[in-house]
């Protein structure tokens, strides 16, 4: 097969020649998120004595367990080079299609009452459903994919709040909130599972062939196809897979809010692009890690933690988050030497 025969393809080697400088100064705005959580730790633990304790700590991991899976997720998409806006409806639809097949109609589910084990691998499996439709559209039919997911994310809203009849979802078995109320070390099972899931995708991007095509195709999708990858294999096998991780992400949040909202993951995806700049993936493709996307992550949830703490409304920690992503768009250009489209 090409794909198997042909020589793994670097995103160095699909856009030419990187200077040493080049290199430093993206893995330094990597790394400089390090004493940047540091900092704001030292900080909060000076603006408030209950931040800096264990139990702060673990709520602060907890809290972004969810939008860490998310994270995780978009990043895969953008490193090919492309978007999908729709996962933050995936982390409703997905666990409110559980729900309803496991809740009687008298407490507003559709009244199947499938078993509980039954109804959370359907969580999964809408994931990876909404994933390979947004693919197909994308990659096969050549359909815009910022077009594509924001279509699919407005029709996935709509489908939930007229699912749930814009209520809100309790009474499901303990198995749907086992993720966030199970503990290992005094740190909830969904800390573990989102830190796995980072360690297992941070190694196949640095030492798996799969993970060396997707930097290949974000970097020079015709440099890929020639060098025998198949990109739209590829790239429907990520959307797949993104659907799947912001499924799992969903039933995460469940477990620790402790009900499906009608409005389940809303305006998520500002905060999802916000920790994959700022933990530097790029926008433009083919240029990012996992551990960089994870600092970005503890770094707004860092941030949120020490602004609610401080009792500032819900809005103005929206906006900074907005500054945040310019900030960290104004950095790339920096770092990277190239003008974004």
């Amino acid at each position: 097969m090409a794909d198997t025969k042909a020589p793994p393809v670097t995103p160095v080697s699909v856009r030419g020649p990187v200077s040493a400088r080049t290199v430093l100064l993206r893995r330094a705005r990597e790394l400089a998120l390090i004493p940047a959580l540091v900092l704001l730790l030292v900080l909060g633990a000076v603006l408030n004595d209950s931040f800096f304790t264990e139990a702060t700590l673990i709520s602060i991991l907890a809290s972004s367990a969810a939008l860490a899976m998310v994270v995780l997720a978009e990043s895969l998409v953008l490193i090919t080079g492309k978007f999908d806006l729709s996962l933050e409806s995936v982390v409703g639809i997905a666990p409110a299609v559980a729900a309803l097949l496991v809740l009687p109609a008298s407490q507003s589910g559709w009244g199947p009452e499938f078993p509980p084990a039954v109804a959370l691998l359907a969580i999964p499996v809408v994931g990876a459903a909404i994933g390979a439709f947004n693919g197909i559209l994308v990659v096969k039919v050549k359909l815009n994919a910022f077009i594509v997911t924001l279509a699919m994310l407005i029709i996935l809203r709509g489908t939930l709040v007229g699912a749930t009849k814009g209520k809100t979802l309790f009474g499901m078995p303990d198995s749907f909130f086992s993720l966030a109320t199970t503990t290992f070390l005094h740190v909830p099972l969904s800390v573990w599972l989102a830190a796995g899931a980072f360690a297992v995708a941070g190694l196949v991007l640095k030492y798996h062939r799969v993970g060396r095509s997707l930097y290949a195709i974000g970097g020079n999708l015709e440099a890929a196809r020639a060098a025998g990858i198949r990109v739209d294999r590829v790239r429907l096998g990520v959307y797949i897979v993104a659907g799947v991780l912001a499924s799992i992400g969903g039933l995460m949040y469940t477990g620790y809010v402790g009900a499906i909202g009608a409005n389940q993951g809303e305006n998520m995806i500002f905060t999802v692009f916000a920790a994959a700049v700022i933990g530097g993936i790029s926008l433009d493709g083919g240029r990012g890690t996992m551990f960089g996307a994870l600092t970005g992550v503890l770094l707004l949830a860092v941030v949120k933690t020490m602004l609610t703490m401080a009792q500032v409304p819900s809005n103005w920690i929206d906006a900074i988050y907005g500054g945040i992503i310019l900030l960290a768009l104004m950095i790339a250009r920096v770092t990277t030497g190239r003008a974004q489209d």
